[in-house]
């Protein structure tokens, strides 16, 4: 637990000093004002909270300080806190009950939101628990990409099967899963191109691999991870919503969290997709991921 804390906190440093530390400053005065409210309003929304969001968690706030009769700054602080924690504490994606042989996880977002690093950290994390996991090069779209992925596999300890750049990802896809059963390997990630010619051919490309996939195992994918550049901001929110209405993401891997000072995207996320994050990147090792524990995100953003 002290390991999660320290690296969450790692995450949203950057984010604790510039624009939620601005609004915990807010706090720190004697009396809640109307232009407090404007002055939280203004912060939360530069934060990338979103108009939306931002909206919904101050009425929330609003409406428990009335209820509650709050009407010291504190209180009403710890009241923010808590609307966002119910923010975040949406479903978390939840393994399949019955255990997977190997367990598949498809992995999609555009390209640049760090996705191939990301499989990277994931990978390192599973084989560092001694399991044998199988890397699938299925973006095939860009020759470096599979270079890439191939040079990560190396680093982590994982295979790569690989077909030649052009190939048809669908065929990566169906060879990484034979190979994971004839090789008793625990977990394949499918990394996926993030820019074909249009964004139509792009969804199609996945949709594709989807059906590959459960080819060989009718419940696979087992999981269908977003990543997603938290410096992105709400460039984010429609990503998300497009790879979700192509291929149903069961979760997202918020990356590059230690690089920005908006961090306020994390509640933007939850509220308007409804997908809950399952995985932060705290800084570029391998080892510098962490699983993502809503209370202690909210307590270390806003102290």
């Amino acid at each position: 637990m002290f390991d999660l804390l320290k690296r969450t906190e790692s995450a949203v440093k950057r984010s604790k000093e510039t624009w939620f530390g601005k609004i915990a400053h807010v706090f720190d005065r004697n009396t809640i004002e109307e232009k407090t409210w404007e002055e939280l309003e203004e912060l939360l929304i530069l934060a990338d909270v979103g108009v939306e969001t931002t909206s919904k968690l101050l009425d929330k706030v609003k409406q428990r300080m009335k209820k509650e009769k709050l009407t010291q700054p504190l209180p009403v602080k710890a009241a923010l806190k808590e609307e966002m924690l119910n923010l975040l504490n949406i479903s978390q994606f939840r393994p399949p009950t019955a255990p997977c042989h190997p367990f598949i996880i498809l992995v999609v977002g555009v390209n640049g939101s760090g996705k191939t690093t990301s499989i990277a950290k994931l990978a390192y994390s599973y084989t560092s628990q001694g399991k044998r996991v199988i890397l699938a090069a299925a973006d095939t779209f860009r020759a470096a990409a599979i270079e890439q992925l191939q040079y990560w596999g190396k680093e982590v300890g994982a295979q790569v099967i690989a077909h030649k750049h052009s190939g048809d990802p669908g065929a990566v896809v169906f060879d990484a899963i034979q190979a994971a059963y004839s090789r008793q390997a625990q977990m394949v990630i499918i990394d996926t191109a993030g820019r074909l010619h249009t964004k139509f051919n792009l969804m199609e490309e996945l949709k594709k691999i989807k059906k590959v996939a459960a080819k060989l195992d009718a419940s696979a994918p087992h999981e269908v991870l977003l990543v997603i550049d938290a410096t992105t901001g709400q460039n984010g929110l429609t990503q998300a919503k497009y790879f979700t209405q192509a291929v149903g993401v069961t979760d997202i891997f918020l990356s590059k969290l230690d690089s920005t000072a908006k961090g306020g995207i994390v509640f933007a996320i939850c509220d308007e997709v409804g997908i809950p994050i399952a995985y932060i990147g705290t800084g570029e090792k391998l080892s510098d991921m962490a699983p993502f524990d809503a209370k202690i995100f909210v307590n270390a953003i806003l102290p």
